[in-house]
């Protein structure tokens, strides 16, 4: 009996051939993969660097000052609404610390106001007005952890989120318009959480809204902004609200627009009565306001 006998050996080293080219292709796309995630996270460990360089200058500046303490006839001569929180929010002899440390817990959101997302977030932050301040944040959780930092140090400012601490998703730096905005948003908080920052100064003039409201206008180099603090009939802040030059808009361009938000939960820490909740947001007293930051402070200490 004969049997047919085929040869496959040349389709057999062809097959080995091409699984070989695939193989070293696939190697090679892991690879480069690996080498660019690598890349990515040393990347954002040097922002990580920057940020808490930033963060120990910001506090090294406070440690060398030795600030008076609070005497409520320091505000004599400003408007009533100004008079009233002032000394709801400073007890008299307080020493006038104006660099806040910040740690936060709430949430934050990527979202609009139909579909807000809101992600949890922790965060901590140094808030030395005028001189700027850093907000490090961890946001989101498994695989929509989005961590990084918004921060301003004199005459640079930056945001730097990256997802999984590999993939950038917000970078912006030494942007002229964006320090702008950092300076809105340093001179809003700085309002509530760093009350004597706002006191009679060169740099800070205070004007009367209206018998609940009075709106601190304050200038630092080329830097100016407004920030309006309406009260109740006690002084406590109720809400903050400013013009900000923010592009946080359909259209994705700078212009000034409402940014504020509302003030909750008042605690003493140290002589100063500040707000444990804020909730804030762009276009603030408008249809289209919602609060995509909602923040609860965990801990809080003057320096």
């Amino acid at each position: 009996m004969h049997y047919l006998d085929f040869d496959f050996s040349d389709e057999d080293s062809g097959y080995k051939n091409h699984m070989k080219i695939l193989s070293w292709g696939l190697a090679s796309i892991l690879l480069a993969g690996g080498v660019l995630v690598l890349w990515q996270l040393r990347k954002f460990s040097a922002d990580e660097r920057d940020s808490a360089e930033a963060r120990r200058e910001l506090l090294k500046g406070a440690a060398l000052a030795t600030p008076p303490s609070y005497d409520p006839r320091m505000v004599a001569e400003l408007p009533e609404p100004a008079r009233r929180l002032f000394n709801f929010a400073i007890a008299p002899g307080t020493p006038l610390k104006s660099v806040v440390e910040i740690k936060m817990a709430g949430e934050l959101s990527l979202g609009t106001k139909q579909e807000p997302n809101y992600l949890p977030m922790r965060a901590r932050q140094v808030l030395a007005a005028p001189h700027g301040f850093v907000w490090e944040i961890e946001a989101g959780k498994g695989l929509m952890r989005v961590s990084g930092s918004d921060g301003m140090l004199r005459d640079r400012s930056w945001t730097r989120f990256w997802l999984l601490r590999a993939v950038p998703v917000a970078r912006v730096d030494g942007d002229s318009d964006h320090l702008r905005s950092s300076f809105g948003r340093l001179v809003a908080e700085a309002a509530f959480w760093s009350p004597a920052f706002l006191l009679p100064r060169e740099g800070v003039v205070w004007t009367q809204v209206d018998k609940d409201t009075a709106r601190a206008s304050v200038t630092h180099g080329a830097l100016a902004q407004s920030v309006d603090i309406h009260v109740d009939a006690a002084g406590q802040p109720l809400w903050a609200s400013l013009p900000r030059w923010s592009n946080a808009n359909p259209q994705k361009i700078y212009r000034v627009q409402p940014f504020g938000g509302e003030l909750s939960d008042f605690r003493t820490v140290e002589g100063f009565r500040v707000p444990f909740r804020v909730d804030g947001g762009n276009f603030f007293g408008t249809p289209d306001y919602f609060p995509f930051y909602r923040a609860r402070v965990l801990e809080l200490r003057f320096s």
